[in-house]
């Protein structure tokens, strides 16, 4: 390949590395929002009421809280690349066992095994993307990991749709007579093949290669990254950086030493990761379908929304990449909180105005029906120029070498275990507060969010890894 930037830096193995890095984001979207077309296939197929509904389409993020926990500490002492690997086997199993599994506790343990995949891939395609990427276009790369995350969903959204709507529907038996819900998870082993045979023509991750003192390795990895004399330079930067406090990575690393007391960086991770959850994305990720039927659309008209939903994601997230090195990481956050805390409470107040029918489903006039349509794409619009490539590139860059691994755990362990919480209330909240008092709560938290970035969050923005501080 040739150096295809100034300075000798080979930008198409660098991007190479970082598209193979993202199918693993790519996955993470289709096995969540793989889901949203299953629901009714799971309540039928395995008789289960509005709590252990939630429990079954939440029971992957318990998984992924304990995925992204231990992703950064088998990281630090195996590599990224073999986590990645990993997870990619998990995968495999992951997609083929939910379509078979013919009971809840069968399909829970596929789905727990998917989560494991899903926690890591969520939090080391950033992390790997942002210690083989240059400062200066660090954010564009691993906002391309948002862009797959969506991708993923779309690509689940889509062939959820097709698939319900060439059977007849997602409980009617389709294809050797299996009912076309399980095909929904069937569709994800093709990616999940791609990413593990991918995985093994990429190198390790040059930092952690000089963490675990194999420089020798991690020079041949830089040439190839940077050109013969940044990469000899950057080496000299990766072991400066690491020689102050040089010492097998561990998780008493996030306690400072000078004050004892759990460091600063890693509250603000923790923040970040629990703030994307608590806006309630992922209730339009998991139960669009349910949500649309919840307010008169049909199941074809539901899943036809959350297809349109998932392509002005995409068109999100591209505006997010343009923008994530030119204006920084903060901006991003604070406007698309604004716009969210705006967007849901439009939602929440249309829902407000609605009254239940003898069957229990809410109705609307058609004028709150098109609000609550407009303005809950309007909020999928503002998550996806901010919040969602945008903390998973802050995640992946905002803690110095020594904690990147540790700070990684505990924030995804936050992220996936705020996650779990959202998805398994939902089923509760409608049938307990409703759709209003729902979307409220999520009002309430991106409200906060504003707050939260104004005063804690700082710009990574142009800054080199090392020059991280904890």
């Amino acid at each position: 390949m040739s150096q295809a930037m100034t300075g000798g830096e080979n930008t198409r193995l660098i991007v190479l590395i970082s598209m193979v890095a993202t199918i693993g984001g790519f996955l993470f979207g289709f096995d969540s929002g793989v889901i949203n077309g299953t629901v009714d296939g799971l309540r039928q197929a395995f008789d289960s009421d509005s709590v252990g509904t939630g429990f079954n389409v939440a029971s992957m993020l318990l998984g992924c809280a304990v995925g992204a926990f231990f992703a950064g500490w088998l990281a630090d002492h195996y590599g990224r690349r073999n986590v990645l690997i990993v997870s990619a086997v998990f995968f495999l199993i992951s997609a083929w066992g939910s379509g078979i599994a013919t009971g809840s506790l069968e399909f829970v343990i596929y789905r727990v095994l998917g989560g494991f995949a899903v926690g890591a891939a969520s939090v080391m395609s950033p992390a790997y993307i942002s210690e083989v990427s240059a400062a200066q276009y660090r954010g564009r790369l691993a906002t391309v990991q948002q862009i797959a995350i969506i991708g993923g969903l779309f690509a689940a959204f889509l062939s959820n749709y097709l698939l319900a709507k060439v059977a007849g529907g997602s409980v009617t038996p389709y294809w050797l007579g299996y009912e076309a819900w399980r095909w929904m998870f069937w569709v994800e082993i093709l990616p999940a093949g791609l990413f593990l045979v991918a995985l093994l023509f990429i190198p390790e991750s040059p930092r952690y290669l000089v963490a675990k003192g194999r420089k020798e390795q991690a020079l041949v990895v830089l040439k190839r990254l940077y050109g013969e004399a940044a990469g000899v330079r950057k080496l000299g930067e990766i072991e400066a950086s690491l020689a102050a406090d040089h010492h097998r990575p561990r998780l008493s690393d996030l306690i400072s030493k000078a004050t004892g007391k759990i460091r600063p960086i890693v509250w603000v991770g923790i923040g970040l990761a629990t703030f994307q959850q608590l806006v309630g994305i992922n209730v339009v990720f998991y139960y669009g379908a349910v949500l649309w039927q919840a307010v008169g659309f049909s199941e074809n008209d539901a899943l036809l929304i959350n297809v349109i939903s998932g392509a002005l994601s995409i068109g999100a997230c591209i505006v997010s990449m343009l923008l994530v090195d030119r204006i920084g990481r903060k901006p991003l956050l604070w406007i698309g909180s604004a716009g969210m805390a705006v967007t849901l409470g439009l939602v929440a107040f249309a829902f407000a105005t609605g009254s239940l029918d003898a069957a229990g489903t809410l109705q609307l006039s058609d004028g709150m029906g098109v609000l609550a349509l407009v303005a809950a794409n309007l909020y999928v619009v503002f998550f996806n120029i901010s919040w969602g490539p945008v903390m998973w590139v802050m995640l992946g860059e905002m803690f110095p070498n020594q904690i990147r691994g540790s700070g990684l755990a505990v924030a995804g362990l936050a992220q996936w275990g705020s996650n779990f919480l959202i998805t398994w209330t939902f089923p509760m909240l409608l049938t307990g507060i409703g759709l209003a008092g729902a979307y409220g709560l999520y009002t309430i938290a991106a409200a906060i969010s504003v707050v939260f970035v104004l005063k804690y969050v700082h710009e990574t923005k142009g800054r080199e890894l090392e020059q991280m501080e904890g």
